[in-house]
């Protein structure tokens, strides 16, 4: 009797096992070197199928010594064109050709390789793949009631996180490290039993890695050389929740019921994130909403009535596209990291589907601003408009998101009215945070804390003052905040000209796009840099000037002043220092009404305040 086995059932290792049963005894089993080469591959990408099918081979040439069979290898390796379309199934038609040209039983543990085969008139033995009933897997044992994860790994001392939620330890759960042949045994357990369990299933695998799902445990097997060594890292839920348990659940319960919504659950790692997503789920199935996962990998726990879905052919984009077909009402996305991931959830959201995210932040505005850049600013409300931040295991910050048209909190001209992101405290209905478009950047200023927010707002400004003088002037730039709505910028004696522009048209042109008054002034007139008359006003510094009468016009408030065109003075109001400009040829200062500096002025007119003129 002649055999030609596949590459499946080599795998298997029912070969050896039909030999031993008495079923091949004494006949000659003829390998495929197409066979060989496809075990040599896999082993080489560090999969266990080839590993597996490779140990076979060697059963198999123990059996030839013990006289059970004879052993052949015959064929040829397949070539590299041959070899790169072995999923199309050209290897395994060499296979086939040469059980056919040898005359051979042809055995597979392949229903489609078998059903092929004796469509060719084959002489075909099908051997089903052996399923065996998995129990327990030997890494459970290092589990108890307080485990969420179990560490191990070769010539490391097995660790473990026990604890409650926001309380984990790191603790030793072993008194001596493992050894490399405990942590293969392991591993390959691991790998088989998801194969072969209900529920069980392999998430990812790739060169060096895998990622299992075994029932309610999630198991990454990491080898070299990939990792230094063999890790296993088994991970469990310690907690199942109910949405009632966490603080403000009446206002989050209606709030997800009122109609479909964008949410983040945002925390830390550890802090409960995925157990609280996990009450939401369950919570919008009770109340009649279809709910789906986005997961990967899956380890959410849910009931059976929500389906969990992962990476159609590796691209959460595909399974977007899916989903909307089987139009959820809400999708839980666990876990959104990536800008792929954050555009999927944006697109969904905007397509209709309520979404909830799980994100990684160490701070509540954190997983806002993780769309910052990935989203187009002004849908990001439309995308979310509910900030869950869990820590310790607690509901600890919610916010709502919303948009409005107004002027941003630390800045005072009308004209700087633009879209504003308005981040509002769930409870309180206190506004924390602001965001919005600043001279082409996107700021994030707080507003909880007066300091705080007038601090974030005096940094921006500052920053921005500097970038607009520096695109001018030649020399060093140094900028000194007065108040959220003066500066004064000190700048080097040759670029005072060029700073303020002819007739101050250019310094007025960025205090309009800035909206705050800037004073041109020299670095010798800086008092932080220690020149006599540091304590000195900039008022009292000058000589007296000349008093002057302005006329306000529809457009413009129009200082007259006598002297030469182009000269540089100074105007002030009662003393008090106001602006810097340069005299135009009309022996005049025009200052565009509307501006900071116009709007000062005309308050001191109207103050009937003297407004005077000194030459610099």
């Amino acid at each position: 009797m002649n055999v030609v086995p596949d590459t499946s059932v080599v795998i298997d290792g029912r070969v050896s096992a039909t030999i031993e049963d008495g079923q091949f005894e004494g006949a000659t089993v003829s390998v495929p070197e197409a066979v060989v080469a496809e075990l040599e591959a896999q082993a080489n990408d560090g999969l266990d199928s080839g590993w597996d099918g490779l140990t076979e081979l060697k059963r198999l040439a123990e059996l030839a010594d013990e006289g059970a069979i004879d052993l052949e290898y015959v064929g040829e390796r397949p070539s590299a064109i041959e070899r790169g379309h072995a999923s199309e199934g050209e290897i395994d038609a060499l296979i086939r050709d040469l059980a056919e040209e040898l005359a051979a039983t042809f055995v597979t543990s392949d229903i489609v390789q078998a059903e092929v085969a004796e469509a060719k008139g084959l002489e075909v033995d099908y051997i089903s793949p052996e399923v065996r009933r998995v129990g327990t897997l030997a890494i459970e044992e290092f589990f108890d009631d307080e485990t969420m994860s179990v560490h191990l790994k070769t010539d490391a001392v097995p660790m473990a996180k026990r604890g409650s939620l926001g309380e984990m330890r790191y603790e030793p759960i072993a008194d001596e490290p493992m050894d490399e042949e405990t942590m293969d045994e392991y591993a390959r357990e691991v790998v088989d039993g998801a194969r072969e369990a209900t529920g069980g299933f392999i998430e990812l695998s790739e060169p060096g890695m895998k990622i299992v799902q075994f029932r309610n445990y999630r198991i990454a097997i990491a080898r070299p050389p990939f990792a230094d060594g063999i890790e296993v890292t088994a991970v469990r839920p310690i907690a199942q929740t109910d949405i009632e348990d966490y603080e403000h659940a009446d206002e989050l319960k209606a709030r997800l019921l009122e109609h479909q919504r964008g949410v983040l659950i945002s925390g830390s790692p550890g802090a409960g994130k995925s157990t609280f997503a996990q009450s939401v789920a369950r919570y919008l199935n009770d109340n009649d909403y279809a709910v789906k996962t986005m997961e990967k990998p899956r380890d959410l726990q849910v009931g059976p009535e929500i389906t969990q879905y992962t990476a159609l052919g590796g691209q959460m984009a595909k399974t977007a596209d899916a989903l909307l077909m089987v139009r959820p009402d809400y999708t839980i996305y666990d876990e959104v990291r990536k800008t792929d991931d954050f555009e999927v959830f944006a697109d969904m959201r905007l397509a209709g589907v309520g979404m909830i995210g799980v994100v990684h932040a160490t701070r509540p505005i954190d997983a806002l601003q993780r769309l910052i850049g990935r989203v187009e600013l002004g849908v990001i409300p439309q995308v979310v408009d509910t900030v869950v931040y869990i820590e310790a295991g607690e509901v600890s910050t919610v916010y709502d998101v919303k948009t409005e048209v107004k002027v941003p909190a630390g800045l005072t001209e009308e004209d700087l009215a633009r879209p504003v992101i308005l981040v509002t405290d769930f409870q309180t209905g206190e506004p924390a945070y602001e965001i919005y478009t600043f001279n082409r950047q996107i700021v994030t200023v707080p507003l909880a804390d007066e300091d705080e927010r007038e601090s974030g707002v005096d940094r921006l400004a500052k920053g921005e003052i500097e970038r607009e003088i520096r695109s001018i002037a030649r020399g060093y730039v140094d900028v000194d905040l007065v108040s959220q709505n003066k500066a004064v910028v000190y700048v080097d004696q040759d670029d005072i000209s060029t700073v303020i522009g002819k007739g101050g048209g250019r310094i007025t042109d960025v205090e309009n796009r800035l909206g705050i008054n800037i004073d041109v002034r020299t670095h010798d007139q800086n008092p932080h840099q220690g020149q006599d008359g540091a304590n000195a006003s900039p008022s009292s510094a000058k000589p007296a000037g000349q008093i002057v009468t302005p006329e306000i016009t529809s457009r413009h408030i129009v200082v007259p002043v006598e002297g030469n065109p182009g000269e540089t003075v100074e105007v002030q109001a009662a003393g008090e220092y106001l602006f810097t400009a340069t005299v135009s040829r009309g022996g005049e200062i025009q200052v565009s009404r509307g501006s900071a500096i116009a709007d000062e002025l005309e308050r001191a007119i109207d103050r009937k305040d003297p407004i005077t003129v000194v030459r610099s």
